[in-house]
């Protein structure tokens, strides 16, 4: 038997956490609402979810904190949902490790749509296939002794380890390895990844740079692999295969 998407809605608006609840329902997931980060650190103890959709204000801990304290913990997508109309906010969101925000109001539809993508690019929708049938192996990526699988979406160190990554970074880093020494604006960017940062904000492609620096650079203030062209974007400068 199929197991259905789990979602956790962390959101201290009663009314609107229900709301929420019920429509994710009605499209065949199991979904259920806590009010703090609290109760949310007891319902992750008891199971397992999918997907965490996590308000930014709320009583205690707020949102970005939780956000940041979940992403050194798991890889479970996060979507941020804020009533706060400042871009700095989505912008901080994403720095803390989020896959992906949506401002309120929004349509109950499109928090599904952003649901599905970063379930899709994680590839939870894929093991969750009713045909039972196995998607056919992605390449693999070698550049500066880094070793990328898209069928595992894995990423590992030329020291062997493995490096964590968000939805958002992987997909960022694998459009870089498609477009190895080539100049890409910010815009282009945007427009290749159709996914958790699509909007007209371009400095959510900074904010993905820098985490992708700080994880593949020795000196993240002086990058080699992901240069910065003023003026025009960035290029990724090492040499890339696909085995």
């Amino acid at each position: 038997m199929i197991r259905k998407t789990a979602a956790l809605v962390i959101e201290d608006d009663a009314e609107i956490g229900e709301l929420i609840v019920r429509y994710l329902k009605g499209q065949d997931m199991d979904a259920e609402v806590v009010p703090s980060g609290e109760a949310m650190d007891r319902s992750l103890a008891a199971g397992d979810y999918d997907v965490l959709i996590l308000d930014l204000n709320l009583p205690g801990e707020d949102g970005l904190a939780i956000c940041r304290r979940l992403r050194a913990a798991r890889a479970t997508p996060i979507i941020i949902v804020t009533a706060r109309g400042e871009d700095v906010d989505k912008i901080i969101g994403l720095e803390m490790g989020a896959d992906d925000y949506l401002s309120k109001p929004f349509n109950p539809r499109e928090l599904l749509a952003r649901i599905r993508a970063v379930l899709r690019r994680g590839g939870a929708e894929a093991a969750k296939s009713p045909s039972g049938s196995l998607a056919r192996p992605g390449p693999r990526y070698e550049f500066a002794g880094w070793r990328m699988d898209l069928s595992t979406r894995e990423l590992t160190s030329p020291s062997g380890a493995k490096t964590a990554l968000t939805g958002a970074e992987f997909d960022l880093l694998h459009v870089l390895c498609e477009h190895p020494n080539r100049i890409l604006s910010r815009d282009h960017l945007l427009s290749l990844l159709h996914g958790p940062i699509d909007g007209p904000n371009e400095r959510s492609i900074d904010t993905l740079i820098s985490r992708l620096r700080q994880k593949l650079e020795l000196e993240p203030r002086n990058p080699q692999l992901i240069q910065t062209i003023r003026s025009e974007g960035y290029m990724f400068t090492p040499t890339v295969a696909a085995r």
